[in-house]
This record gives C-alpha cells, sequence and structure tokens, in this order.
C-alpha cells in the first residue's frame, strides 16, 4: 500500500511539473505586459491574479491526474465493452446518452453560456448543444464500425453548416453566427476529449478493422460539427431580436469570500454533471460490463480528482483570469490597435500550453501512432495555429470584417488538404481543432477580445465582433497539423525520387553479372 501511495505522489509531482511548465508562461507574458506603461494592475488586481495561477496550477494538475485514472478508462472499458457483446443499438443509445450528459459537464460550456445569457438562456443552449453533441457522437460510433471516409463526411457536414449560414443571412440574423461556430469549440474540453478520444480507441481496437489506428480519430471532430449545426437551427424557430449587453468583468470588492462562493458554485455544478456520467457508468457495469473492483475504485479515485482539479480551476479562472484578460484586452487596444494584435498572437501561442486536454491528445496521439507524430511536433503546430487564430481575431475586431471571411477560405483548405494528406493526420487534425479550444480559452482569450472589441468598437459590436475568436481556434490547428501531413508525404516522395536517382545512376563497374555456366 505504501508503494502505491508513493507512486501516486510521484505521478501527481509529475503533473504538477507539467502544469508549471504550462501555466507560468501565461503568467509570465501578463507579468512583463504589466511592467509596461501600456497595462497597469492595482496590487489587488496582481494579488488576485497571482493567487488564481496558483490554483490554476493546481487545478489542471489534479484534473490531468483524474482523467488519466478515471475519464480515460471509463471511455475505454464502454467503448471495448459494448463493442465486443456485438449490440450495436446499444452501443448507439449510450454514445448518445454519453455525449449529452458529458456535454452537460463541460466546464468550458458554462464558461461560455455565463457570458452570453442574455442572448439565450443558459439551460436552453446546454440542452442545444447537448443534443447536437449527442448526435454526433452516435454517428461518430457509426462511421467507426462501418469504416466509412472521415474526410467525405466532415464536407458533406460543414457544407450544411455553410446552407444554414446563408438561411440565417436571408432570415437577417446574422449576428448569431459567431456564437454559432464558438459553441463547436467549448464542447470540446477537458471532460469530453478524455472520454471521446478514449471510446474512440474502445470501439476501434473492436470494430474499427484493418484500419482501427485512423478510426480511433475523428469522434472530437464530429462532436465540434454537432453544437454548430443545431445552435445555427435555434433562431428559426425564434422571431425575438438578438441583442448582447456585456458582462460585468470586474475583481469584487471581498477576495475571499468571492473565492469561497466562487468554489461552492463551481462545486455544485461539477458534482451535478459528473454524478450523471457516473450514475449511467454505473448502470453499464452492472448490465455489460462487469469490469473488476479493483478498476472500479481506480476510476472513482479518479473522479475525485477530476472533481477537484475542475473546480479549482474554474474557480481560478473566473476570479481572476476573466476580469484580467478582459482588462489587458481594453487597455492595450485603447492604447494602440496593433499592439493588441501583436499581444494576442503571442497570447495564443503560450495559452494553448495551459490548456488540459491538449496534454490528453498530445499523449494519446504519440502512443496512437507509435512515436510518428510526437509531442513536441503537435505542439508546435498547435501553439502556432492558435496563434494566428488569436492574432487575426483581434485583427477582425480592429477592421471589422465578418467572421465569414476567415471561416469559410479556411474550411475549403483544410477540407481540401484532407484529400491529399494521409487520413489519420486528417483524423488528428479535425481533433485537435477541437481540443485547442478549451476552457482557458473561454474564460481569458475571448474576455480579452472582449475587452479589445469594446475599446475599439463598444459594447454592441461585442457579439458579431469579439465573438467567433473561439471558432478561430478550433479551425487554424485544422490546418496546421494537415500541413504537417503534406510535409510528411511530400519528403517521403523525395527520398523515394532520390533513392531512384541514385540506382538509376549507379556506375557499370558497381553492377555485378552473373553467367550460367554448362
Amino acid at each position: 500500500m505504501e508503494r502505491k501511495r508513493k507512486s501516486l505522489r510521484t505521478v501527481l509531482l509529475d503533473k504538477l511539473k507539467e502544469s508549471f511548465s504550462s501555466v507560468i508562461p501565461v503568467a509570465a507574458l501578463v507579468a512583463i505586459l504589466c511592467m509596461t506603461s501600456f497595462v497597469e494592475l492595482s496590487r489587488r488586481e496582481a494579488c488576485t491574479f497571482a493567487i488564481a495561477t496558483l490554483f490554476l496550477i493546481l487545478g489542471i494538475a489534479l484534473f490531468n491526474l483524474g482523467a488519466d485514472l478515471s475519464m480515460t478508462p471509463m471511455g475505454e472499458y464502454i467503448g471495448t465493452g459494448l463493442s465486443k457483446s456485438r449490440r450495436l443499438l446499444i452501443l448507439l443509445a449510450v454514445s448518445f446518452v454519453m455525449g449529452v450528459f458529458i456535454t452537460v459537464a463541460e466546464p468550458d460550456l458554462s464558461v461560455l453560456a455565463s457570458q452570453v445569457r442574455n442572448v439565450i438562456d443558459s439551460t436552453l443552449l446546454t440542452v442545444t448543444i447537448g443534443i447536437g453533441v449527442g448526435f454526433f457522437l452516435l454517428l461518430g460510433v457509426m462511421k467507426i464500425v462501418w469504416q466509412k471516409d472521415q474526410a467525405s463526411l466532415l464536407l458533406l457536414f460543414y457544407l450544411m453548416i455553410f446552407a444554414m449560414v446563408a438561411l440565417l443571412f436571408e432570415r437577417g440574423k446574422s449576428a448569431f453566427l459567431p456564437l454559432a461556430f464558438d459553441s463547436g469549440g467549448v464542447t470540446t474540453g477537458p471532460i469530453t476529449v478524455p472520454f471521446i478520444m478514449a471510446l474512440g480507441v474502445g470501439i476501434a481496437g473492436s470494430a474499427g478493422g484493418k484500419n482501427s489506428q485512423e478510426n480511433s480519430f475523428g469522434l472530437v471532430a464530429l462532436c465540434s460539427v454537432g453544437p454548430v449545426l443545431a445552435m445555427l437551427i435555434l433562431p428559426l424557430f425564434s422571431n425575438e431580436a438578438i441583442t448582447y449587453e456585456v458582462p460585468k468583468y470586474a475583481l469584487e470588492a471581498n477576495l475571499w469570500m468571492t473565492l469561497w462562493k466562487t468554489a461552492l458554485e463551481n462545486l455544485r455544478e461539477v458534482a451535478v454533471a459528473l454524478f450523471l456520467i457516473v450514475f449511467f457508468f454505473l448502470v453499464l457495469q452492472f448490465t455489460i460490463l462487469k469490469i473488476s473492483r479493483q478498476s472500479l475504485i481506480q476510476i472513482f479515485a479518479g473522479l475525485i480528482y477530476t472533481l477537484s482539479g475542475l473546480v479549482i480551476f474554474l474557480t481560478a479562472v473566473t476570479i481572476g483570469y476573466m476580469p484580467i484578460g478582459y482588462k489587458l484586452g481594453h487597455d492595450l487596444a485603447a492604447e494602440n490597435g496593433k499592439l493588441a494584435v501583436a499581444f494576442s498572437f503571442v497570447l495564443g501561442m503560450v495559452t494553448v500550453l495551459a490548456e488540459p486536454a491538449i496534454h490528453v491528445l498530445n499523449r494519446q496521439v504519440e502512443e496512437v501512432t507509435d512515436g510518428n507524430v510526437g509531442r513536441l511536433q503537435m505542439m508546435i503546430a498547435l501553439s502556432i495555429g492558435v496563434g494566428l487564430s488569436v492574432g487575426m481575431s483581434a485583427l477582425r475586431v480592429q477592421l471589422g470584417f465578418s467572421i465569414l471571411y476567415y471561416l469559410i477560405p479556411g474550411y475549403l483548405l483544410s477540407l481540401t488538404l484532407s484529400f491529399f494528406v494521409p487520413k489519420l493526420y486528417t483524423a488528428i487534425a479535425f481533433d485537435s481543432g477541437g481540443v485547442a479550444s478549451g476552457p482557458l480559452t473561454s474564460s481569458f482569450v475571448l474576455p480579452m477580445i472582449v475587452g479589445v472589441c469594446v475599446a475599439l468598437r463598444g459594447g454592441d459590436a461585442v457579439l458579431e465582433g469579439a465573438f467567433g475568436m473561439v471558432a478561430m481556434v478550433a479551425m487554424t490547428p485544422l490546418i496546421a497539423i494537415q500541413l504537417l501531413g503534406f510535409r510528411a508525404v511530400v519528403a517521403k516522395q523525395t527520398r523515394d525520387k532520390a533513392a531512384m536517382r541514385h540506382i538509376f545512376s549507379a556506375e557499370d563497374a558497381e553492377v555485378i553479372y552473373f553467367e550460367w555456366e554448362d
């Protein structure tokens, strides 16, 4: 028992080191900026941000440990167990229900809902997006079982999305578009990604056929499409005018009282959401899965770490990172719009390092591809992609054009690349797009872009001008990762051509002739 406790302490220490190295670049960037004349933080604001940073490091570490012990094994057990049972209808029904439940539990969806509750009711938003995720998780499972092509499906669904976009323009409700596209990014966060990716690995291992490696990816990508379509359909059934008011991004007077109150609220929300997942998992355990007692103990221990980590994480971003992010964006843009764009690019590059689900994705990608796609390659591609997306979002706020001028060419390029790169890269790319837009993006970077928009164009332009940034973060990694695959294809072709030239240019002296003797 002592050996197990020591091993657990060692693992937790490793997680703390990993989260420290992820969060510190963001905190250091903010600290350096505050030493300049562009942004000034009061002593109370600086102390709040420092305390929030410490909580953030602890929260990410506990969550990552919990995801390894609970969410990932649960997904694998469900995927493998139901696939082996050969009960397709049960597998599809479970996929839909779990898709809805994990969406309800997703923290970044809660963060987004809190920022747009005066546009759409939070419950309606959550239920609509949950149904979208559940239905497309069901479709994703069918794709794995029947071994359908990922690129063709994505092309079909994105054509449907842009057809709905045209319909909203015709109805005069284009202001809702950025929020609809953002909903696809916030649903694939720290709870959803470990579970869905592990579910895909489990199903593909049992029913994925000879291309099980490729089929294990792609569920996250499809689950990012569902909420967008669902949210695009929603305004068609409402005749009310869409209005938006900038939420209050400000530090409370009593820090410790606010900290305690926020922690209790987050504890209640996360506990209820996780309870739904646990309850449904127990039903499956007693009816179909029947995994060992030791595995169950590990899963429940991991759920405690997951609960603790998410509560601490959400509390940190609510009390410190959201108000400071808004202030940074507002003050920078008021001082110099071009500087706000440059800072947004750098902040996007380092923020992706602190997203909990990124590390889960990178580790699973490295394992599934046997090291062919390394963590460093993935992280560099994601950092550059997210940096560009945040910087381009700040530029769009400054120039005031529609988000569609980014999204339509971007998705056309990414979908075109999907027909020229290895299918494994395409599946990884579309999964990474949803993963990159995690809770720190919606709770720190989005308020910063809102601050930029308020300073440059006023609060009335926020819904159409600032929102859509999460969708940008979800889109640019698609192109970046597929470019890695395209480079791998070109490099292989170059090596093959060089080898053939070497063979054909060999001198006669190097050729050995054999003659038969009678």
